[in-house]
């Protein structure tokens, strides 16, 4: 969880649910013991908005927990108050988008589907701003704000406690030319260079892979704390959704599997990416 206060309320609202849960409360009877409403508890349990350090102390005292217990959760919720990095780039990351980061960074594997663009983590600056660019609403300096969190995203790859990340992309994203053909020749050879590092997988699932299951792009997020469960992360283009049920995110690992599976190897994948790099080139 280190750097990341979103991984921390994550953590919080964990806890304080299976606290609630083992101590045989409902939501409603514990916001009447406190003189609290049941959606704020329901609220302080889904991370949704940030808790106080006096309620964490209120709710340690009717669960009657350690004092360990309760100064580890009082640390927890004073530590979610922070502010990361992406904080600064202001509308540059939204609301609904500003959880992944957080996640992102605390993430210790990233398993990623992409069938029309190349993942971000993987993106140079010039096929980042053609792709930012595409958003008509954005000025120059928004596009460019939009660039620079992108990029600066990537850092999480490098240095120590890097998380693993498997890339999973479509033929389709390779040949789809985003820019100009000078562009693209630059992405693929970032690519290229990307997959050499010992924590960076990258497959292409091939045009005559056949059928396969996906309703479109989406990422695995793996933490490195077994009390943390994996989240699937599916985005549109106003919001996002966050799966964290048992059973979803089974669906989608199973999903992920099944289509790493029918892509071509790393060593066949590196093969192909070096074909197209050359037919952008001419």
């Amino acid at each position: 969880m280190a750097g990341s206060p979103t991984a921390r309320r994550r953590r919080l609202a964990i806890e304080l649910k299976k606290l609630r849960e083992e101590n045989g409360f409902t939501c409603n009877q514990v916001g009447n013991e406190l003189d609290w409403s049941s959606s704020k508890v329901n609220r302080m349990e889904t991370g949704q908005g940030r808790v106080q350090p006096s309620d964490v102390a209120a709710l340690c005292r009717f669960y009657e927990t350690s004092d360990e217990l309760r100064d580890l959760l009082k640390s927890l919720a004073k530590e979610s108050k922070t502010k990361g990095w992406w904080h600064a780039h202001g509308d540059a990351v939204p609301s609904w988008f500003s959880v992944y980061v957080g996640l992102e960074q605390a993430a210790s594997s990233l398993r990623s589907y992409q069938g029309e663009f190349i993942p971000g983590l993987l993106q140079t600056p010039g096929y980042a701003f053609e792709q930012c660019r595409a958003w008509v609403d954005h000025t120059a300096e928004g596009i460019q704000r939009m660039v620079d969190v992108r990029m600066r995203r990537q850092d999480l790859l490098a240095g120590d406690g890097a998380p693993d990340l498997w890339a999973v992309v479509h033929q389709s994203t390779l040949m789809h030319v985003v820019g100009n053909r000078q562009v693209m020749s630059a992405q693929l050879e970032r690519m290229l260079e990307m997959a050499k590092l010992r924590n960076v997988t990258v497959q292409v699932l091939p045009f005559d892979a056949g059928a396969y299951p996906t309703t479109g792009p989406f990422t695995i997020l793996g933490f490195p704390e077994q009390e943390d469960p994996d989240v699937v992360y599916r985005e549109g283009l106003t919001d996002s959704v966050y799966l964290e049920h048992p059973a979803d995110v089974d669906l989608y690992a199973k999903a992920f599997d099944h289509l790493r599976a029918l892509a071509l190897s790393p060593q066949r994948s590196t093969l192909l990416i070096k074909k197209v790099l050359e037919e952008h080139s001419r």
